[in-house]
């Protein structure tokens, strides 16, 4: 299952790095810095990064999950970090649904 979370994010990396044409997000992996110090990513970009993840998690899981919620907010640690953090995120997402 994570292995599929992180392909659907790093698509929609790819997706909007066609608009950003960020270096940062030529070729994502789990290391990759999306948000904060040094994050690829304003949060208008990451607004969108996270619509279409959660689409395009509904369309691959058929599963309703929201990932900008209260829980993400109060995170010690933000799940928005690297595309490895966000990937754990929505995997334990998926796993309480």
């Amino acid at each position: 299952m994570k292995e599929r979370i992180e392909k659907i994010i790093v698509e929609a990396l790819e997706d909007i790095n066609d608009d950003l044409e960020s270096e940062a997000l030529e070729n994502p992996t789990a290391e990759t810095r999306l948000f904060g110090d040094g994050g690829a990513l304003d949060s208008l970009a990451l607004v969108s990064v996270i619509t279409d993840i959660e689409e395009a998690v509904h369309e691959e899981f058929d599963k309703h999950i929201t990932i900008a919620d209260e829980k993400a907010m109060s995170m010690k640690h933000s799940p928005f970090s690297t595309v490895g953090t966000l990937t754990d995120y929505v995997e334990s997402l998926l796993n309480a649904s």
